[in-house]
């Protein structure tokens, strides 16, 4: 691994685990220009499958807390609209691309922005899950990136996909922007946040843990 890249990774590190300085850096130099990069981060986040280490709940959790604090340039409502925006139009582009690439797709390399694995994890979330994936994959960071994807290599017709897509979003981006909103501020919240963007972390990236060791178990045991 390269130095550059390593640089790049120690970066997105850092911008997560400190996401809520970071987010009061930028408002404080961009604005209200602040809702495109948030609208962008969350699009790349949700509809490339080369992006999945972009931040997502912590995302939005934080700058529904920066929303909440007097004076702030972001309005908690406009920030859901373009958040539920972002994410909707992202899960689109990534079934399209999923659509005109097709079953071909998993038959390519691993390299250092792809992981053919990941593909198959999703596929099997399908298999397990259906059409709910898509509302399920919103919570749980990668397979959100990629459960779009191998919906449009042949997992779900577009108009069922495009409904579970709408209602995912919703639930998504209405359950964590507001309760950074709501409770962000709070002292608690406020002295141990990097705590808890830490936790919302390790806590959405639980099922693909624990859904990979029951894998191996069940391998182990066959």
């Amino acid at each position: 691994m390269d130095n550059s890249f390593t640089d790049v990774l120690f970066t997105l590190a850092d911008f997560i685990i400190h996401i809520d300085k970071h987010l009061l850096v930028l408002a404080s130099e961009y604005g209200l220009w602040l809702y495109g990069i948030l609208f962008v981060i969350i699009f790349c986040e949700t509809g490339l499958v080369v992006t999945p280490f972009l931040p997502g709940d912590s995302l939005l959790f934080a700058a529904g807390s920066l929303a909440s604090v007097p004076g702030s340039t972001l309005d908690e409502h406009l920030l859901f609209i373009v958040f539920f925006v972002a994410a909707v139009l992202g899960d689109s582009v990534n079934y399209s691309i999923g659509h005109k690439l097709g079953p071909k797709v998993f038959d390519f390399r691993k390299s250092r922005f792809f992981n053919p694995e990941h593909l198959e994890k999703t596929r099997a979330f399908f298999e397990k899950y259906g059409g709910k994936t898509i509302i399920i994959a919103r919570f749980i960071p990668i397979i959100r990136t990629f459960a779009p994807f191998v919906a449009g290599i042949g997992a779900m017709a577009y108009p069922k996909f495009i409904l579970f897509n709408i209602l995912g979003a919703l639930l998504w981006v209405g359950l964590f922007s507001y309760s950074g909103y709501f409770f962000g501020q709070l002292p608690f919240v406020q002295e141990n946040f990097k705590l808890l963007i830490l936790g919302i972390i390790v806590f959405s990236l639980l099922p693909p843990v624990l859904e990979y060791f029951k894998h191996k178990r069940g391998k182990a045991e066959a």
